[in-house]
């Protein structure tokens, strides 16, 4: 560094000369920090903007009818099967020939029943996981750390 000092003329000089460097060659290559930067500020913008628009939510009746509507299935599901069971009890003839008419349902219709139903309980599970409060770790206990130590003594002294 000697030798760069004394051909451009002192520190100040070297500083600056590397800042118009640097600012030349933004011109050709764009800072990348800037950059992300900027595309950090724009999507907190649009996110801070769609969340003010949901602030105050009132939910109508139609609002409310749905929710009550998509709490059903799984009720239901449940409720029907133990139904079944009972149905199976009281009329046990009438039970067979309801599941034999079961049998003739052709094999791709079942799949699509596993994916409708599989689909609806995914997504739910998944709006539930999205939705999940984030509960921050207790941070863990540090060890003895010498380098540390010896910072914090030197700030205490100072």
């Amino acid at each position: 560094m000697g030798l760069i000092e004394k051909v451009v003329g002192g520190s100040a000089t070297t500083t600056a000369l590397g800042n118009a460097a640097a600012t030349v060659a933004e011109v050709f290559v764009p800072n990348a920090t800037k950059k992300m930067e900027a595309a950090h500020d724009a999507y907190r913008a649009a996110l801070d903007e769609h969340g003010a628009e949901f602030q105050y939510v009132r939910p109508g009746l139609f609002d409310r009818f749905v929710n009550g509507l998509n709490r059903m299935p799984r009720p239901m599901l449940a409720l029907g099967t133990l139904g079944l069971f009972v149905y199976a009890m009281i009329d046990p003839e009438g039970f067979s020939r309801r599941m034999m008419g079961l049998n003739h349902v052709p094999e791709p219709l079942w799949w699509l029943l596993g994916a409708i139903v599989s689909f609806y309980f995914g997504a739910r599970e998944a709006y539930y996981f999205r939705t999940k409060p984030v509960v921050a770790a207790a941070p863990a206990p540090m060890d003895d750390n010498p380098a540390l130590s010896e910072i914090e003594a030197r700030r205490a002294g100072a």
